[in-house]
């Protein structure tokens, strides 16, 4: 399975999925003009990855300093896969960076968290 790497820009995330390492990464500001249309791909490899078995341990890393709606329903749509593939046998963490000084992050984080309570999801200050 190829490694998906999507580069930042002003209005999106950095993303990196290597299925070699099992690890999701997505740091930076979300809020994308078509945001269903920009993690298309994010969520069409998460689909085939977890699909594979049996996986090792696998580490998503969200670093969000800003988002909109449309992206907040997004990453509710994806931590519903990976709930989905948790009750099927995939152990996943979740860590949620914040800034200390982020607080919307933080609640955000909190939020997720209390949303998905069966899910391994850490959230951690930088």
């Amino acid at each position: 399975m190829k490694t998906l790497q999507i580069e930042a820009t002003k209005y999106t995330p950095e993303i990196a999925l290597n299925a070699e390492t099992h690890t999701l990464s997505i740091k930076g500001k979300s809020y994308p003009e078509n945001t269903f249309e920009f993690y298309e791909p994010v969520i069409q490899w998460l689909g085939a990855y977890f699909e594979q078995e049996p996986l090792p341990l696998t580490t998503i890393n969200m670093d969000i300093i800003y988002f909109n709606s449309s992206s907040s329903k997004l990453f509710f749509d994806l931590f519903d896969l990976v709930e989905e593939a948790q009750e099927k046998g995939q152990e996943i963490i979740v860590n949620w960076y914040y800034d200390a000084e982020n607080e919307s992050a933080q609640e955000a984080g909190e939020d997720f968290k209390e949303d998905f309570e069966d899910m391994a999801f850490n959230i951690i200050q930088k």
